[in-house]
């Protein structure tokens, strides 16, 4: 059953890979329309007192290659869509698989974790998409960020079933892991729509250098700030709830609440990050681009708090399962 899960996760970073290449392909072909559009010329008439009247643009007429290529665009992504659900299916299997190999939650180490917090993630933008088809464009970046980390756990975070150590078996466990797993799987997606609104809104406010050219062919700010606001206030009571629990937690198995051990301070700079955000979004002198960048840095102590935290320090929650 272990090896069942290693396969299924290999499985599942290549059909990441594939979906990540249609929806590259579909930003590649995506705008021969557009292009086709821009050069169409436009007449003006000269009126009887010598004045231009300028006349509503022709229709563009058809164009073989221009529809050829925005029938293999949309394809593309269709394609890229459905291996993103595949390579879904495939990556909770492996967690399931290893679950039932270990006979506990999979959520015992950093290779666990991340297995479990990049599913969530995936998972959520399934459902995104689902409600919002228009947003699809966004997948290049969703399964860029689903490739990087699943692959970084197979490669590097990888370690064999081991039983829990003895201070995670509490039903805390359940509790606290759960919720802070949910929470940072959706903090996650919802760094994909924050930094592609700061990149669209670059692009609509006149920035044209890299990596503004890509965002082109973005949806448009106003949605993806929107996205971004929602999932992070979606997010957010479930991640304080998660430290309240982990607090409670500690309290019955260390016999204090909290310690400042490297990942509660860390938990506490994220929480206050994504506090600041929240405010600021709801602040109207706060403008949405910088409050977005408090977003996008709220992931950074995210990701400071799973990977640095578990690497570079030592404290009562090492369990990150690396030597």
């Amino acid at each position: 059953m272990s090896a069942l899960s290693d396969n299924l996760v290999t499985f599942a970073i290549l059909a990441y890979l594939v979906a990540m290449i249609g929806h590259a392909v579909e930003y590649a072909l995506g705008n021969a329309r557009t292009r086709v559009a821009a050069a169409a010329p436009v007449r003006e008439l000269v009126g009887a007192g010598g004045g231009i009247v300028p006349t509503p643009p022709a229709p563009v007429p058809s164009q073989p290659g221009a529809d050829r290529s925005a029938r293999r665009a949309r394809l593309a992504g269709l394609i890229g869509v459905g291996a993103t659900a595949v390579a879904a299916v495939l990556h909770l299997a492996a967690l399931v698989t290893r679950g039932l190999a270990a006979d506990r939650m999979p959520w015992g180490n950093m290779y666990e974790f991340v297995l479990t917090v990049t599913f969530i993630g995936v998972a959520a933008w399934l459902v995104v998409l689902w409600k919002r088809p228009s947003l699809r464009k966004l997948g290049l970046f969703l399964t860029l960020v689903m490739v990087l980390l699943v692959a970084t756990a197979e490669l590097v975070l990888y370690v064999p079933i081991v039983p829990l150590v003895p201070a995670l078996n509490s039903y805390w466990f359940v509790i606290h892991v759960s919720t802070i797993v949910f929470a940072s799987g959706i903090f996650l997606l919802g760094a994909v729509p924050a930094v592609g609104f700061l990149m669209r809104n670059g692009y609509e406010n006149g920035k044209r250098s890299f990596p503004y050219t890509l965002a082109k062919r973005l949806p448009a700010a106003v949605g993806l700030e929107r996205l971004t606001f929602t999932l992070h206030a979606f997010a957010f009571p479930i991640f304080t709830f998660a430290v309240i629990a982990g607090a409670i937690w500690a309290e019955a198995a260390w016999g204090r609440p909290w310690g400042w051990d490297p990942k509660e301070t860390w938990a506490f700079i994220s929480w206050v990050v994504y506090a600041g955000y929240l405010h600021a979004r709801a602040t109207p002198s706060v403008k949405r681009n910088v409050a977005t960048w408090l977003a996008v840095l709220g992931f950074l102590t995210m990701l400071m708090n799973l990977f640095g935290v578990n690497i570079f320090f030592t404290g009562l929650h090492s369990y990150g399962g690396l030597d």
